[in-house]
């Protein structure tokens, strides 16, 4: 009887411990949570980590420009981050490499008022252009004027700040380069303006990837970074299936978001997803790369693989 008393309890025991304890990984995201990043928060809501067994770890930024350069010093695992900044940030030495895409087509527009002067591109000769972050948004808005016939002595740029949609529904300025086609033009609409998006990708600029994962160049070999991008690509999937339940669990996460923006552009972002996260589309950062050096933004063009690997 002893004997099937201890077999007893230390099956119960055995039971009640976890076969393998979930491996912990820390994403910092390049900004504060929004629909952009419905894969990785419904990843989280519903399990898709959890089934990978992973225990990951959400942080926000408090300085948007930080955590790729924490992720290069060690002090992160994956990094959400964008394509045009990971070219600068090689130019510039750090030692980081794309594993995967969160977002697979640019977001960044030019955006004008509907019922404003600007109906063509070349409309906007002799008029303000408001900004809030130099570098990329010179060089895209430079080669979209430049599709036109147009060049920078052709317009007035203003740095409003990150303030994009007020400048521009104030009058301040007439368009404004950096918005985002699937926040700002809904958040004119909300406050009564129609807005109309100029695509740089239709405008002479190289397609490229929104938002993309980076990590330390020397870890990619992490058998981690596999498991996240399995459960990413089985969120986006499930985000594809099912968009009103999993923006149910979006909110119920980050209630603070459950409001008419966040809800339209919930939608808006949905198509832009990437279906493979961890596929790598070599001619597309070779021809982004080309239009950076192009640009004196990078001081020369390096082989794809010294900064982006497929994870198997």
């Amino acid at each position: 009887m002893k004997n099937i008393v201890r077999m007893a309890i230390a099956a119960a025991v055995l039971m009640a411990t976890p076969v393998h304890a979930a491996e912990k990984l820390t994403v910092l995201m390049d900004w504060f949570t929004n629909p952009d990043h419905a894969p990785v928060i419904v990843a989280k809501a519903k399990g898709f980590f959890e089934a990978e067994g992973l225990d990951v770890e959400l942080i926000e930024p408090a300085d948007p420009a930080m955590p790729p350069k924490l992720v290069a010093a060690g002090q992160g695992d994956i990094a959400i981050s964008y394509q045009p900044t990971l070219h600068a940030q090689i130019h510039e030495g750090l030692p980081l490499k794309w594993i995967g895409t969160l977002v697979e087509t640019p977001l960044n527009s030019l955006i004008v008022l509907e019922e404003g002067p600007i109906q063509k591109l070349e409309d906007l000769k002799g008029k303000k252009v408001g900004f809030s972050v130099s570098g990329f948004e010179d060089a895209m808005l430079g080669q979209m004027l430049k599709s036109v016939g147009l060049g920078f002595d052709d317009v007035e740029l203003i740095n409003v700040n990150f303030a994009l949609s007020p400048a521009l529904m104030s009058g301040q300025v007439d368009a404004v380069i950096g918005a985002y086609r699937n926040f700002e033009l809904t958040q004119l609409e909300i406050e009564g303006k129609k807005g109309v998006a100029f695509y740089p990708e239709e405008n002479g600029v190289p397609i490229f990837d929104e938002l993309i994962y980076v990590v330390h160049k020397d870890k990619t070999g992490d058998p981690r970074y596999a498991k996240f991008l399995a459960a990413v690509e089985a969120a986006t999937i499930y985000l594809t299936n099912h968009p009103d339940e999993a923006w149910n669990a979006f909110v119920e996460a980050y209630p603070n978001l459950d409001d008419e923006l966040n809800r339209r552009a919930w939608a808006d972002t949905l198509p832009r997803f990437a279906k493979r996260p961890s596929s790598l589309d070599t001619g597309r950062y070779q021809r982004f790369a080309e239009f950076m050096a192009a640009n004196e933004l990078i001081g020369e063009v390096v082989p794809v693989s010294t900064y982006a690997e497929e994870i198997r």
